[in-house]
């Protein structure tokens, strides 16, 4: 069996995103913006037919997981698998702060190449396929008919959703990063899975 579709929901704003700051898997909360985004995406997301919620473990998003998940009448189930990306030594940095103090590691990211984030970091490439066993894992437990929604994670979200449409890391540059709160639908298909929308709000 395999849902229907799975709509993939990034969290709500923290004060890390509103300043710029690479938050990774640093347990940073909603701030009162995010707070208030979670509660208007969860009256958006009623009449969907979701029937599943899964959510990162980070409070970020379970804090927006359990907000929807309240609307919907739903549980709420977290895996850590679901987690940023881990940037080790760069997390509560800006992007400035981290060209000039790990510039060798930080232009080729910037240049649009795969590497890891930080020496003790992961890449996108992996956090991403971590996310992506994780989301084949969610859709196979499901019936054929349902809707699951999974709360996680911008940079993660994305990279796990073109690893499942068969592309490569280079195209996340094609790709807009999504907005806090903001949704993207995938159709599990072979052999491989289908954008519906993207960047919904």
């Amino acid at each position: 069996m395999t849902a229907r579709q799975l709509i993939l929901l990034r969290h709500g704003l923290t004060d890390w995103n509103h300043s710029g700051r690479f938050q990774g898997q640093a347990d940073v909360p909603l701030n009162e913006v995010g707070v208030a985004q979670a509660a208007a995406v969860a009256d958006k997301l009623l009449g969907r037919d979701i029937a599943r919620i899964y959510s990162s473990d980070l409070q970020r998003a379970a804090a927006t997981a359990h907000t929807v998940a309240e609307r919907l009448a739903l549980p709420v189930q977290t895996d850590p698998r679901l987690q940023e990306i881990n940037v080790g030594s760069w997390a509560g940095l800006t992007p400035d702060e981290v060209a000039a103090t790990d510039p060798q590691l930080w232009e080729p990211l910037r240049a649009g190449q795969d590497g890891p984030h930080s020496a003790t970091g992961e890449t996108a490439t992996g956090a991403g396929r971590r996310v992506a066993d994780a989301l084949v894992e969610f859709a196979e437990a499901a019936s054929d008919d349902e809707v699951v929604l999974v709360v996680g994670h911008g940079l993660t979200t994305r990279v796990a959703s073109l690893l499942l449409m068969g592309l490569e890391y280079a195209h996340a540059w094609s790709f807009q990063g999504l907005g806090n709160c903001h949704w993207l639908t995938l159709r599990p298909a072979q052999p491989h899975w289908r954008l519906v929308t993207y960047n919904r709000s």
